[in-house]
């Protein structure tokens, strides 16, 4: 444990931080820890140095990331502790699970093995669909991956030897570092252990919107970046968006107003009724997958249903990106949770 690091993230999390460094302390004691604050007003520096944390407050005159956040904890965790071998990195909206660092460790002996992830749970899977939904996200396959998630267990030398996350990235910087390591011949690793408790608080559509938003953003990004390279990162999601979202409607209002013209009414709602059979085809291709994933019946039509329309939140993120970088504007985070001492939208 000697070796291990670990560095956590959070603005205004409030309760969700202390659950967090409640479990480091529990899980973690002999690591040590440093907090990144990005600006919080709600007490969350002071909470994180009573508990032992060596705090690093980022400098807001430049732009926030996540990514921005885990180089600087990184780089204040290695400057005081540089025998540190490996980093654990948890969101301070998320709960370490005991057992997880002994576990992690023993999976990245590896020489090749650059991250170790495991399972991340929803703290509050019944609180809303939406939540649900994000649990059901996180149960990727085990074994060897494409890419991980904010809570993961990284070799510092394979880290540094990628030049840490890629602090202008808003969205999606864990897979975008994943990609630059596995090009470089390291192994992501997912292992059958329990991780992390994650606290979405996603109760409204809005927030579930912007969340899509967010992901079509970072697909936008990845691909306009590496896309044209061999592992075609991204295109095929953005590909998807740009079928569902765009195709379907376009070809079906082109095709209706052609058949109104040349052969009536009657002729125009037939390619209405084709357009609407293909999202009903697609809704039920979707949920007979959940179902055969165990999801349960009524869960899986929410899933097939939110991965439907979330293709048109995520066309706005990808056009965001696009608007983006024709103006050649600062990328500014999308956020979607509500602050843990305030009601109102983070």
């Amino acid at each position: 444990m000697t070796r291990v690091g670990i560095v956590a993230i959070g603005r205004n999390e409030g309760e969700r931080l202390r659950r967090c460094l409640t479990s480091l302390a529990t899980n973690a004691s002999a690591c040590p820890v440093v907090y990144v604050d990005s600006g919080s007003t709600d007490g969350s520096r002071e909470v994180a140095a009573e508990a032992g944390a060596m705090v690093v407050d980022l400098d807001l005159s430049t732009p926030f990331t996540a990514a921005r956040a885990r180089n600087e904890g990184a780089d204040r965790l290695l400057a005081a502790h540089p025998e540190t071998v490996f980093i654990q990195f948890i969101d301070g909206d998320c709960e370490l699970q005991p057992g997880w660092v002994d576990a992690a460790l023993e999976a990245i002996t590896g020489d090749r093995v650059a991250i170790v992830c495991g399972r991340r749970r929803e703290r509050h899977p019944d609180a809303s669909i939406y939540n649900r939904l994000i649990d059901l996200e996180w149960n990727t396959p085990i074994g060897e991956a494409a890419a991980c998630g904010g809570d993961s267990l990284i070799r510092t030398f394979a880290f540094q030897q990628a030049g840490g996350f890629d602090r202008t990235v808003i969205a999606g910087e864990e897979p975008e570092l994943c990609l630059r390591l596995r090009r470089a011949k390291w192994c992501i690793l997912r292992i059958d252990h329990e991780m992390a408790f994650h606290d979405a608080a996603i109760t409204r559509f809005s927030q579930w919107w912007m969340r899509a938003v967010r992901s079509g953003y970072a697909y936008a990004e990845g691909a306009w970046r590496y896309g044209r390279g061999s592992e075609h990162y991204n295109v095929r999601n953005i590909a998807s968006i740009l079928v569902w979202s765009v195709g379907f409607p376009v070809v079906g209002l082109a095709a209706t107003m052609a058949l109104w013209f040349v052969l009536g009414p009657l002729a125009a709602l037939v390619a209405i009724g084709l357009t609407v059979g293909a999202y009903i085809a697609q809704f039920v291709k979707l949920t007979v997958r959940g179902v055969r994933r165990d999801f349960g019946g009524r869960i899986a039509m929410a899933w097939s249903a939110s991965v439907i329309i979330g293709k048109f939140a995520e066309l706005v993120g990808v056009l965001t990106f696009a608007r983006r970088r024709i103006l050649g504007t600062d990328a500014r985070l999308i956020e979607y949770k509500r602050s843990a001492s305030s009601p109102s939208a983070v």
